[in-house]
């Protein structure tokens, strides 16, 4: 099972406030006043840093960077959707046009479906997924505030 969880380091910023950084990520850095506001900020910059991927012909990178210190973070479940539809047409090798038919929509709508800075539904996100094969699990925990701590 794919998930879009990476983990992040929460470090004092120089001035004030909180720096998250995520070190399968580097592209996604970011701070907050507080550990509530720099965790909410984390998921966001986790979310668009990982959008830039596809937009750039890129595989998703692994989250492989485990260890004491760091904090689980999870995309929005709309992200983490348009990521599972994209990485699957990429993985299995189909045209846009291949794509299209499989989930019977126009070829245009297909690649706003494929594009990801154009917002889909999470229903047509999981119906696109099922066409491929697949299929959207979502699961929820809770956001633990000792390990914002721990950081």
């Amino acid at each position: 099972m794919r998930t879009f969880v990476y983990f992040a380091r929460f470090e004092p910023g120089e001035d004030h406030g909180i720096v998250v950084s995520f070190p399968d990520v580097p592209e996604a850095i970011t701070q907050g006043d507080d550990e509530a506001d720099a965790y909410a900020q984390a998921e966001e910059a986790l979310g668009l840093a990982l959008l830039t991927y596809p937009a750039r012909d890129l595989p998703l990178p692994r989250a492989k960077t485990r260890g004491g210190g760091l904090v689980p973070v999870a995309v929005e479940a709309e992200i983490a959707a348009k990521l599972a539809v994209i990485e699957a047409v990429r993985t299995s090798g189909i045209s846009k046009s291949e794509f299209a038919r499989r989930i019977g929509r126009d070829e245009k709508e297909a690649r706003r479906i494929l594009n990801p800075r154009h917002p889909t539904k999470l229903t047509t996100l999981s119906a696109a997924l099922r066409k491929l094969g697949q299929r959207l699990v979502i699961a929820t925990e809770p956001i633990a505030q000792d390990h914002l701590r721990a950081g």
